[in-house]
């Protein structure tokens, strides 16, 4: 297929080739209606003008007769303007006028009837083209007749200039809309070949490639932006796939070892009842260690793959972090530290109640983990405000913090750092977290305190004219995290 071939099948060339033909038609018929009706108002003037010569060489020949209607009509006749005369004897012969020429049916047709017909003016070469005329002629006593006319000399000179008019529009239409449809066509074919290029390039298995983006705020860059925020997405969750499918490989090979080395261990060496049940009860807690892994990865999974708008709604956060501090309140009391909370009334977020919740629980359970302060007692404090047009949720503890250099590597999978490994957990709990946090437009954040340290997510606040209600109903926020 030839690239001529290739562009006359586009749309882009069948539109504007609809454009050429209804425009030039339209304009056509435009052209035609006005050529139309002024020629009719040309030719009522005429008449009208012939009509009212012949009213008053009617009143001259009623008052003087033939002679005073002659000299009438010598009188007008030197006058060099539009309108004609003849006036003839019974045989045919001219008495006076200005015309020299003339059809001979004409003036044996003389019953008053509006006519056009070709002349030849007196004073005039015989040679000279014919002229056209608007005509009445009558038959007066004696076999006298009288011809009254206008020469149509303007009338044809107008609707040729009409006309030519309406040939150079039509020319300049055609060719106006074939040079704006070689601009369209191109500009646009070449905005679609990039978008091909682009694509290809991306089964080609290039996530990273995006769509061009001209900065014109059309169709193709409003098309370009939302395929480039879908392709986002798309690589967000395909490195999530990777990242996951890599931890499974990476991170539960030792678990997985150590399990297949105890179980050969307890048929090697293990003896009698004791032994056995020994070795049985050790495998059982690594496979549930195993089990709570799967579930944090699949839960983290979820989390990544939702789509934003269908599990979001109104919810009153006051209310949620109430049943969060009173289900977590006599936790954290048995620990020997104290949970706060501080939200200003009427706080409401558009926010999946759910999984906020599971955050809260999250954060509150690594802070009792590792926001235990050196000395004094553990406080939690439980906050949330609107900060730049979203509202700011955090958990604070009074304890030692995450150095600023660790406290992204923290929030990656399986990552925990040397202080925490002797507590039990995954290394998944901040992922979670960041996960859910990414799935309300924001980020995990965190901001070492004098003392303590501040783990933040940031949400959509609720608009004001809001047709949804707030989730005021819903289960307990008593769902446990996986701590860090």
């Amino acid at each position: 297929m030839t690239r001529l071939t290739r562009f006359t099948r586009t749309t882009a060339f069948k539109l504007s080739l609809l454009y050429i033909a209804v425009f030039t038609v339209m304009s056509g018929v435009l052209l035609f209606y006005i050529a139309d009706n002024t020629d009719n108002l040309m030719s009522e003037q005429v008449v009208q003008s012939v009509d009212s010569e012949l009213k008053t060489l009617a009143d001259v020949y009623v008052r003087g007769g033939v002679r005073d209607l002659v000299e009438t009509i010598d009188r007008r006749s030197r006058h060099p303007d539009a309108s004609l005369y003849l006036l003839v004897d019974f045989a045919g012969n001219a008495l006076v006028g200005n015309i020299a020429r003339l059809p001979t049916t004409v003036l044996e047709e003389a019953d008053g009837g509006l006519r056009r017909v070709r002349y030849t003016r007196l004073g005039q070469d015989a040679e000279d083209v014919e002229r056209q005329a608007m005509v009445r002629t009558f038959e007066l006593r004696g076999g006298f007749r009288l011809l009254v006319g206008r020469d149509l000399g303007d009338q044809l000179r107008f609707s040729n200039l009409l006309a030519n008019a309406l040939r150079l529009w039509l020319v300049v239409v055609v060719v106006m809309a074939a040079i704006t449809w070689l601009f369209v066509s191109r500009r646009v074919m070449k905005r679609i070949d990039e978008i091909s290029a682009t694509s290809r390039t991306i089964m080609q298995g290039e996530l990273s490639g995006r769509l061009p983006v001209a900065g014109n705020d059309d169709e193709f860059d409003r098309l370009a932006i939302n395929l480039n925020t879908m392709l986002d997405r798309i690589e967000l969750l395909m490195q999530s796939m990777k990242d996951v499918t890599d931890n499974i490989a990476h991170d539960l090979k030792t678990p997985l070892t150590r399990l297949q080395t105890r179980i050969e261990n307890a048929l090697r060496e293990a003896k009698g009842e004791e032994g056995y049940r020994g070795a049985l009860e050790a495998t059982l807690e690594e496979s549930d260690q195993l089990l709570r892994i799967f579930n944090a990865l699949l839960r983290i999974a979820r989390v990544e793959s939702m789509a934003p708008a269908s599990v979001m709604e109104p919810t009153d956060l006051n209310k949620l972090v109430a049943e969060v501090a009173e289900l977590y309140e006599p936790l954290v009391e048995d620990e020997g530290g104290k949970l706060e909370t501080d939200l200003p009334e009427g706080l409401k977020a558009d926010c999946n109640r759910d999984l906020i919740s599971q955050v809260l629980v999250n954060l509150i359970e690594n802070a009792l983990k590792y926001g235990r302060p050196e000395t004094g007692d553990l406080l939690i404090r439980l906050g949330g405000r609107e900060e730049d047009g979203r509202i700011v949720l955090s958990v604070t503890d009074n304890g030692p913090g995450i150095p600023e250099k660790d406290q992204d590597r923290v929030k990656e999978r399986f990552v925990r750092l040397e202080e925490s490994r002797s507590e039990p957990g995954t290394g998944l709990g901040l992922s979670l977290v960041k996960a859910v946090a990414r799935l309300h437009g924001g980020d995990l954040r965190f901001m070492n305190e004098d003392p303590g340290l501040s783990a933040r997510i940031d949400l959509k606040p609720v608009k004001p004219d809001s047709s949804r209600s707030g989730h005021e109903q819903g289960g307990t926020a008593g769902q446990t995290g996986e701590g860090n």
